[in-house]
């Protein structure tokens, strides 16, 4: 055998028997797993085991026959077949590492987003590049616009669940009505939205404002996890609420007010996020 042919096959991903028994079979084939190992000086406690590899492969073929006969995958198929899986591999290997780029980029910065149509577009694109969950608190005004992103992505095996402000029908979600959401947005001065997907980012802002809203975007970890978990603790809310509505009223009132009211701000105890507009004189 030419040693420069087994290294070029070993330059292939062959093993050095794995070429011996290539470079042999190329030669003279068909031929039983006992010829090839007499022929090419691979020792017969391992050829089957080549073989065996090497049939998995694709690189050679192998009879159904009582005594298994071997022939080798054609050299241009071969080198046709080792050419497709390398682009295979480089383009998986290029898109993967541009994404991860990406992340490690966006991972430390938040993304200002002005505008309504602005920030839905970003919250339909972390919606459609879910894999496993999505956490969402949103008003029913402005939740039927994500309602056919929300869809597919639960038909692909996303877990959803949405703490509501508003009588919302998804059947698709897990949805927890929240009580209060006309005397929130009266406290607040507006509708805001918050969006956790696969706990690795969040979009959270007013979208109550048309092109004045606004909202931040962000993958950073310091910002997604505490994020994250206020969904998850309205959740819990809800949960609770559920079950105890009547002990916990009889303690905090009507949808818990009086805790509202211990931790409200500005005047007459509500707290506005969003400047009011100016009375006119």
């Amino acid at each position: 055998m030419k040693p420069n042919v087994l290294e070029i096959l070993r330059d292939l991903n062959f093993t050095e028997y794995e070429a011996k028994a290539y470079v042999t079979l190329l030669e003279s084939s068909p031929l039983s797993g006992y010829a090839v190992s007499l022929n090419s000086g691979v020792p017969r406690s391992k050829i089957y085991e080549v073989l065996s590899g090497m049939v998995n492969r694709g690189d050679i073929m192998v009879s159904q026959d009582n005594t298994p006969l071997y022939v080798p995958l054609p050299p241009h198929e071969l080198i046709a077949q080792r050419k497709r899986k390398a682009e295979q591999i480089f383009n998986v290997a290029q898109e993967t590492l541009e994404q991860y780029t990406a992340s490690s980029q966006n991972r430390e910065n938040i993304w200002n987003i002005s505008g309504y149509e602005a920030i839905i577009s970003r919250i339909q694109e972390g919606i459609k590049g879910a894999k496993h969950r999505i956490l969402m608190e949103i008003w029913k005004e402005d939740a039927e616009v994500f309602r056919a992103a929300l869809e597919q992505v639960a038909r692909e095996g996303v877990e959803i669940f949405i703490v509501a402000y508003g009588d919302l029908n998804f059947e698709f979600a897990t949805i927890y009505h929240h009580d209060m959401s006309e005397e929130i947005t009266s406290e607040i001065g507006g509708r805001w939205i918050v969006l956790s997907v696969d706990d690795r980012e969040v979009v959270a802002g007013i979208l109550s404002l048309g092109d004045d809203s606004r909202a931040a975007w962000t993958m950073h970890p310091g910002l997604v996890m505490p994020i994250t978990e206020v969904i998850i603790h309205d959740v819990y809310i809800m949960e609770i609420m559920y079950e105890f509505r009547e002990e916990l009223e009889a303690k905090f009132g009507p949808n818990l007010i009086h805790l509202r009211n211990k931790f409200a701000m500005g005047p007459n105890g509500k707290g506005y996020y969003v400047p009011l507009p100016e009375k006119k004189a």
